[in-house]
């Protein structure tokens, strides 16, 4: 039986640190349409869905969602997960892949790597954000639509409402989880173990080494991973920003 896997990008405008950073340019585009076109150039997700909060400042992000090709479902800004659960719930999902809209250089074959391990049967959350093993921007969480609902009725603690999944990750005993490492997606060890790398989109330092590389990257319509890790490595653009301290999420 074919599941729907559904890919719920989480965005909004209200970022602490970077406000309105799901919407800066990238080669001519905005961060968000880079992530959800990466998102839909996988093999197993079915559906792209972008869960942004009812607010007014937020109107945009819904706007160019769907014109980017996402489905868009608005809630709670406040409670992320109950937004979550309401997006997940709305696409009849099966599957769910947990992305956050800050990830402009997610890699579509990890979140397929991922994907598969719930896809064969035995898995209810797979991640590869157990150990830091990916550059950061590259994070990917999937987890069955039925342990998905058994979190949302009992992860009632403000971070877990905020940060949707930290009840899989302090409950591993209630769920059956699998950690996916940097080289079950990477042969050439110059991609494997890159937890000293940020590609996410979190503060303005972020940002420039973003924008370099996707001006000085050639592509066509998806700038593949590795040659954006080895662009970074080869002008040493970590330099920019390896200094931030990472917000948990």
């Amino acid at each position: 039986m074919n599941q729907q896997v559904v890919a719920i990008i989480q965005a909004r405008m209200g970022s602490t640190r970077l406000p309105g950073k799901v919407m800066l340019p990238l080669a001519a585009e905005h961060a968000l349409s880079h992530t959800i076109r990466r998102v839909k150039s996988t093999e197993h997700v079915t559906k792209t869905m972008v869960a942004t909060s009812q607010r007014t400042a937020d109107d945009i992000v819904a706007r160019y969602a769907a014109r980017f090709g996402a489905d868009v479902f608005r809630g709670s800004e406040s409670d992320v997960l109950g937004r979550m659960y309401d997006t997940a719930r709305s696409a009849d999902a099966d599957v769910i892949v947990r992305i956050t809209g800050d990830c402009p250089l997610i890699d579509s074959e990890t979140i397929d790597v991922v994907v598969q391990e719930i896809l064969d049967g035995d898995v209810q959350y797979a991640t590869n954000v157990f150990e830091r093993a990916f550059p950061r921007g590259l994070d990917v969480e999937a987890f069955t639509f039925e342990s998905f609902e058994h979190v949302h009725e009992v992860a009632t603690e403000p971070h877990h409402r905020e940060h949707v999944t930290p009840y899989y990750r302090e409950q591993e005993n209630v769920f059956s989880t699998e950690s996916i490492t940097s080289k079950d997606v990477f042969d050439d060890p110059q991609f494997q173990n890159r937890g000293d790398l940020r590609l996410t989109l979190d503060e303005a330092d972020d940002y420039e080494v973003l924008r370099t590389i996707y001006e000085n990257v050639p592509f066509d319509d998806i700038l593949p991973i590795r040659e954006a890790i080895r662009y970074v490595d080869e002008n040493d653009l970590m330099e920019l920003n390896t200094n931030i301290e990472q917000k948990s999420h």
